[in-house]
């Protein structure tokens, strides 16, 4: 069986980066170290790189429970701490008496400066705190270019990897039956919603699966997917735990709040 066979279609060009780094280690002998990954690509890197002796992975985002990371492929030689990640935390600086900020006004700030996504971590919200963790490379330009977010002038203060927040998730188990592992039909399991009021707004990009934006409502779901939806939260495909006297599937998910 080949390795693409374990994975998505789409997913492939991914795969193939991955292979890319893994040579670059064995061949020259140097560590390779990505931008930020989510977790389905993390999931990725490490089928990837398996169990080669000689290849070694690493991986960190700021704090032990955030999604975004960077991935550190390194020779068997090296020994690499927190620094080989090259990454940046900042807490924003803002009139919150006056100005409530959330977390689609940052990330919209940020891309509007031409940050590539997978140039920044997560974005760590509690009250009215707002941390953002960066690449290392991109510092400068952020500390220089982020000065506003909306019509509230901001400040990015410079701060410790160990004064992150830890990302706190209230998540539940919930059984459902299913026609179908179609997206449309899970996420209305999943959420609560009917099916037509959730195509549409899998069609107008509100629906992510691993991650990624998908428009297609009939899109066969698989055990391991994450499903988001913008406003609502997002769930796990836990397991398909057979079939009902029915004819319906039964599926175990565990579901996270509002994100």
């Amino acid at each position: 069986m080949s390795l693409y066979d374990h994975f998505r279609k789409e997913e492939r060009p991914f795969i193939d980066q991955v292979l890319d780094w893994k040579s670059t280690v064995k061949e020259e002998y140097r560590s390779k170290l990505s931008d930020f990954l989510d977790p389905r690509q993390q999931q990725i890197v490490t089928s990837v790189v398996g169990t080669d002796k000689d290849v070694k992975l690493s991986f960190h985002g700021g704090a032990s429970a955030v999604e975004r990371k960077r991935a550190l492929l390194y020779p068997e030689y090296m020994d690499p701490d927190y620094s080989d990640f090259e990454l940046a935390a900042y807490e924003l600086q803002y009139p919150s008496k006056f100005v409530t900020l959330e977390h689609p006004q940052v990330l919209g700030t940020l891309t509007s400066l031409g940050v590539r996504r997978e140039k920044f971590g997560d974005i760590l919200i509690s009250g009215n705190r707002i941390q953002i963790v960066a690449a290392g490379e991109i510092a400068g330009y952020l500390e220089q270019q982020f000065t506003s977010v909306g019509r509230a002038s901001v400040t990015m203060l410079s701060i410790s990897l160990d004064d992150l927040l830890e990302p706190a998730e209230v998540s539940k188990d919930l059984s459902v039956t299913v026609s179908s592992m179609r997206l449309d039909t899970v996420l209305s399991e999943a959420f609560k919603i009917s099916r037509s009021k959730i195509k549409p707004l899998i069609q107008n990009e509100k629906v992510k699966v691993n991650w990624k934006v998908i428009i297609d409502p009939s899109v066969t779901i698989e055990e391991g997917d994450v499903l988001s939806l913008r406003g609502s939260g997002r769930c796990k495909v836990e397991s398909v735990e057979g079939v009902t006297k029915k004819g319906k599937l039964r599926v175990q998910l565990r579901v996270t709040g509002n994100n």
